[in-house]
């Protein structure tokens, strides 16, 4: 059986070359619509113009936390829904063994798993704007949306219910052992499901599968979510995106759901943190693919944290959007030659993030759109800035940048303390004290040195026990370390050096200084001149670095030639003749005063002799002819 290839000739590929064949067009074909033999704008960009610009009175959309859940069997028992990644902006991977969360890294991905989730969104169900209560409201919504559309067989509605259904266990909560009666529950309900040879499917009414006793499924969240100090990295406002992908042995095809809800809404123990679910993404499939359902969900999770699809898919329209955001993504990926790079590698977070506002106005300005790094660069701006923050806003308000610090603050001032109970703490307690102390007794003693012991190692101590304190509790930052650093020694010197010279009270003139310098602060607090902090760059704080570091070099090589002066050099000094000297001591005579002579000078057949009345110390140079006489007069009574 010959079949016709895409220019139309027959070919001997048979039904599996024109399988193939199908697969790479459908896949490369939205490639290459902006190719280089096509118009430079691509109708997925003209899509997403059309999204993103239109005409919105309603507010941005909130920050997403995405959460990805995988079918797993935990303890060698049933299978339960396990988290095993999070997104906020970058991941965060459970570490092999589920003990603890890993560092935040840049999520690598395949290109593969990519073209996979857009095959995704072309086959599975889309539902969006949907309405529901609870989860098993929406588990049901979607599985009859499945038959409804022919996606899914009647006779597996009440086993893909239950296995959506399953508890889901979080990395915030530790391995608990189970009781003998609940295992025996969930193993015997587990062999009535799907064991049975008797039922061709499972016998249960509806009731049952959304029952608590067999699901675990709660309308509220858990303790433990509550609980959750994570949520410290969250806004007020933020919404949780959830990712469920496992395998299963009843399918023959992919089960496979993107669903998006009209309102948040809080689904019990589906996400970590206590936020309300607004996006679901499922994918169940056969046996034998658990790695690709892990990269295919790591896809959609990070393709829900980037700021251009999220804002595509809180305005998406229909399907055929969410391809469009996802061939956007493709444009601007970077594919990295795998015999080059190890992707085990976790690439760091940037210091400074680029923004999207670049990729966003691109598309809903008026500028044509050129893709995959045909966009003309800027040359960037200069070095610095801090960005326009809300704590570098002018308010225009007596005190008003201050009162807007303080209500920012207030709901984690008592946990910035209490927390500090955990014996986790313990280690970054001790860090901050050896710092501290180090700090004070080191710049302490050169404290010390420069104002001649006025101000020591004590005041250095006291001053910043009493000034971390007062600034710990008023100033909301108790993990801020002070002390002493070297500008402020550069400063002390100069000062106690100017007061020195015009006869000032040192200490008195250093407390008028340290009055002034708190008025004046608090003239800049009340005025909000922190917003000016925004015009700084780092020009002006290397360039204040680099006057202190020069003060300091000048002071060591002003040391070193004042030792000079003190101690100078003897340039008659040779090393080879210290074994040519000699010494001779007579006692000197009870009752008289007597005389110390030293004298050096060349020896010539047994030198000279001292008086018996002298003490005597000759020391004799081959070499030399000089002689050195001191005389003390000491009193000897008796």
């Amino acid at each position: 059986m010959s079949t016709e290839n895409v220019e139309g000739k027959p070919n001997n590929l048979g039904e599996r070359g024109r399988a193939r064949s199908y697969t790479f067009l459908r896949v490369f074909q939205p490639m290459f619509n902006h190719s280089i033999f096509t118009s430079a704008v691509s109708p997925a960009a003209e899509r997403i113009r059309f999204i993103l610009g239109e005409e919105d009175d309603s507010p941005a959309p909130p920050q997403l936390f995405t959460e990805l859940d995988e079918l797993l069997a935990v303890d060698g028992q049933e299978m339960e829904w396990k988290e095993t990644a999070r997104w906020i902006k970058f991941e965060e991977k459970v570490e092999q063994g589920g003990e603890r969360w890993s560092k935040p890294h840049v999520a690598t991905l395949s290109l593969h798993s990519l073209f996979e989730l857009r095959t995704c969104m072309e086959k599975g169900s889309i539902m969006l704007d949907r309405e529901a209560a609870s989860l098993p409201q929406l588990v049901e919504m979607i599985v009859d949306h499945q038959i409804e559309t022919g996606l899914l067989k009647p006779d597996l509605k009440d086993k893909v219910t239950y296995t959506l259904l399953r508890k889901h266990r979080h990395q915030t909560k530790k391995s608990n052992l189970r009781s003998l009666a609940d295992i025996g529950k969930t193993v015997s309900s587990a062999s009535r499901m799907f064991t049975n040879p008797d039922n061709g499917s499972p016998a249960m009414t509806h009731r049952n599968l959304t029952s608590s006793s067999l699901n675990d499924i709660s309308d509220k969240p858990e303790k433990d979510q509550l609980k959750n100090k994570f949520m410290k990295k969250l806004p007020r406002d933020a919404e949780a995106s959830n990712v469920l992908v496992g395998e299963v042995d009843f399918l023959d095809t992919p089960f496979i759901a993107f669903v998006r809800l009209q309102q948040a809404v809080m689904l019990g123990a589906l996400t970590e943190v206590p936020v309300p679910t607004r996006f679901l993404f499922i994918l169940l499939g056969p046996k034998g693919k658990a790695k690709s359902y892990h990269e295919i969900g790591r896809a959609i999770a990070t393709l829900m944290s980037d700021e251009v699809f999220h804002d595509i898919a809180y305005k998406a329209k229909d399907r055929h959007d969410l391809i469009a955001g996802i061939d956007e993504f493709l444009d601007e990926v970077i594919v990295l030659p795998p015999g080059e790079w190890d992707p085990a590698i976790r690439i760091e977070p940037p210091k400074s993030l680029p923004s999207s506002d670049k990729r966003k106005n691109m598309y809903s300005g008026g500028e044509n759109v050129q893709m995959n790094g045909d966009t003309p660069h800027d040359g960037g701006h200069g070095g610095g800035g801090h960005g326009d923050c809300e704590e570098l806003q002018r308010t225009g308000r007596f005190c008003g940048g201050l009162i807007k610090d303080i209500k920012r603050k207030a709901p984690f001032f008592a946990s910035d303390f209490y927390d500090a109970l955990n014996i986790q703490a313990l280690s970054a307690i001790l860090f901050i004290y050896l710092a501290t102390v180090t700090n004070a007794i080191t710049f302490g003693g050169l404290l010390g040195d420069a104002t001649e012991n006025m101000q020591g190692v004590l005041e250095s101590f006291l001053g910043t026990a009493v000034s971390g304190a007062i600034f710990c509790l008023f100033a909301g930052q108790p993990l801020t370390i002070l002390s002493s650093t070297g500008p402020v020694l550069v400063f002390e010197r100069l000062l106690f050096n100017f007061s020195k010279d015009n006869n000032f009270d040192y200490l008195e003139f250093r407390l008028w200084i340290g009055l002034w310098s708190a008025f004046l602060c608090l003239i800049l607090v009340a005025t909000d001149a922190s917003f000016l902090v925004q015009y700084f760059t780092r020009f002006t704080e290397e360039g204040f670095s680099s006057l202190i570091s020069f003060i300091f070099i000048y002071d060591a090589f002003k040391k070193m030639i004042k030792l000079a002066d003190y101690y100078p050099i003897n340039s008659n000094f040779k090393v080879g003749y210290n074994t040519h000297f000699s010494c001779a001591c007579v006692p000197p005579d009870p009752g008289e005063a007597t005389v110390l002579t030293v004298c050096a000078g060349p020896v010539f057949g047994g030198g000279r002799r001292p008086r018996a009345r002298r003490f005597s110390n000759c020391c004799r140079d081959p070499q030399e002819s000089y002689a050195t006489e001191l005389e003390v007069s000491l009193e000897v009574g008796g």
